[in-house]
């Protein structure tokens, strides 16, 4: 199960979330999203548990606790929408076809 994590403290660091999801089972993957330009955490990463139970159970019992000083968000990660969208109407904007 993929395991989304933010409010990260700015000092928490991919080997932390390992360390501290790992007291609940198999950690296949722990990473700490990084700016590209600054090289500083975005503050949230992503933790793959391959336990679906143990991550449940990691999920139920770290949510909302302490980690480098930051109270942390955790749940089930949502699926990464289908790249391609963008096209369309302009965002917000109602649609107006053509009037040509």
């Amino acid at each position: 199960m993929n395991i989304f994590v933010a409010k990260l403290s700015s000092r928490t660091k991919s080997e932390d979330l390992e360390h501290v999801f790992g007291e609940f089972g198999e950690v296949t993957s722990a990473k700490v999203i990084m700016d590209r330009e600054t090289g500083n955490s975005k503050r949230f990463g992503f933790v793959e548990m391959s336990n679906d139970d143990e991550a449940r159970t990691a999920i139920e019992k770290l949510d909302d606790q302490e980690l480098d000083g930051s109270h942390i968000v955790v749940k089930k990660a949502r699926p990464r929408e289908e790249a391609g969208g963008g096209g369309g109407n302009g965002g917000s904007r109602p649609y107006r076809p053509n009037r040509y």
